[in-house]
């Protein structure tokens, strides 16, 4: 039940963020830079700690970097050949195809962040829970891109928020799918380890550089300040 709660609070996340890029959309970037921080926060705060502490004899600390790498270069591969931001493609036929195809491989994405919500509560409630807020800020985030990729491709108010709409349940469908398997104890430190590899990639080669671009202010380095100081202050409290 927590988890469907979470599904649901994964929705609301998504949808909100889609509203706010319909009405303020001169602030993306504050957003933006604010979620890159998070994400980055609970990378290094959480996840690498937690995947130290629960490997076993036979797995040293060379095997968590690797995995970390590992991590990065799936989500790596995975953005630019599946999750495409594919806004940018030149192969596209015209501008609103490229938004459309963008919008549904942002869908796509936040289902893996549903994946990923529920495959943290099967480590335990405490990283589930730092996990959580990392990707609803996250969540905020796609629903921003979501909306803004069929607006710049000249998209109507009414096909952004079908869109957006899609987007926001798509992390709930990700979050259903766990419930038909589990982790095995033994490579609970391994899974962390993947999960901290795509958090930094999601922070550090998507959302830093995308709020940074085209605003390259001081209020954009400290909304991402910030993120990363919530995350801290969060995984604190959450001991």
């Amino acid at each position: 039940m927590i988890v469907l709660g979470i599904g649901a609070a994964a929705f609301i996340a998504t949808f909100l963020g889609g509203l706010f890029a319909l009405r303020f959309k001169d602030k993306l970037h504050l957003i933006t830079g604010f979620s890159a921080g998070a994400i980055i926060g609970v990378a290094f705060f959480d996840l690498l700690p937690e995947a130290v502490e629960l490997k076993n004899e036979s797995q040293g600390i060379s095997m968590v970097s690797f995995m970390i790498g590992l991590g990065f270069i799936v989500y790596m591969i995975m953005e630019r050949m599946i999750v495409l931001h594919s806004s940018h493609e030149s192969g596209c036929e015209n501008a609103r195809h490229r938004g459309i195809l963008g919008a549904g491989s942002l869908s796509l994405h936040s289902f893996l962040d549903g994946v990923i919500i529920g495959l943290a509560f099967k480590v335990s409630n405490s990283v589930g829970t730092i996990v959580t807020v990392a990707v609803l800020t996250h969540d905020f985030s796609d629903g921003i891109n979501t909306v803004t990729m069929i607006i710049r491709s000249g998209g109507e108010r009414r096909q952004a928020l079908r869109w957006l709409i899609a987007d926001a349940f798509a992390p709930v469908l990700g979050v259903c799918t766990t419930f038909f398997y589990s982790i095995p104890k033994d490579a609970l430190s391994v899974v962390l380890s993947i999960f901290c590899g795509c958090f930094i990639y999601i922070g550090a080669s998507d959302l830093l550089p995308e709020s940074h671009h085209a605003h390259p202010k001081a209020l954009t380095t400290f909304t991402t300040l910030l993120g990363m100081a919530m995350l801290y202050a969060v995984i604190q409290i959450a001991g």
